[in-house]
């Protein structure tokens, strides 16, 4: 059975749009977040990712990109996705329910002067909103990337990055955009020689 056409040129077509209404409607959000980030990493914190799911593989993309590289040749950045260690993951899950197993590793790895970036397609998820809480509470900066039902997320963020679009897709695949541009920036700003 062949695959039809019209969907995928519709994905493409939606895709699209919601990157043109994420230029004209997020940039002065997504510069807020970047300059978060930036200043984080030169002051020498670190930076720390969470999210459920899709957000969770983005989550441990992004924070990949920063500690091995880019594009450019530079120091490594500190950076860790609270998504990836299944003993701690496992653990907290089931002592302490699955509500707390991003923050309590915020509560663990976390210092004044680090930053939060919590990925969350719906703005709901309680472990996420859990985790926020907890990194504001340590003194931590909080940034937030959702889509258009995200709303509950922006109390707990110094930056929240709103997608436009509800459908889980096309958040997504706008998240990876938004990190893949941070990155980017992060390289302009303190892509220096990388350690020999």
């Amino acid at each position: 059975m062949a695959a039809d056409p019209d969907v995928l040129a519709r994905a493409l077509r939606e895709h699209a749009a919601t990157v043109d209404a994420l230029l004209r409607e997020a940039l002065p959000s997504m510069q807020r977040a970047a300059d978060l980030l930036v200043d984080t990493l030169a002051a020498g914190g670190k930076l720390l990712f969470c999210g459920n799911g899709g957000s969770a593989a983005d989550a441990q993309h992004l924070a990949a990109e920063l500690v091995g590289r880019f594009e450019k040749d530079r120091r490594a950045l500190p950076a860790i996705a609270l998504t990836t260690d299944t003993s701690a993951l496992t653990a907290i899950g089931n002592d302490f329910g699955f509500d707390r197993v991003f923050a309590r590793q915020v509560e663990a790895l976390a210092a004044r002067g680090d930053a939060l970036v919590a990925l969350t397609t719906s703005g709901t998820s309680p472990n996420v909103l859990a985790a926020l809480a907890a990194a504001r509470a340590r003194g931590c900066r909080t940034i937030g990337l959702t889509g258009l039902r995200g709303d509950r997320l922006g109390a707990l963020c110094d930056a929240v990055v709103v997608v436009p679009s509800a459908r889980t897709a096309r958040v997504q695949e706008c998240h990876i955009t938004i990190g893949h541009a941070w990155c980017e920036v992060i390289d302009a700003a303190l892509g220096g020689p990388a350690a020999s």
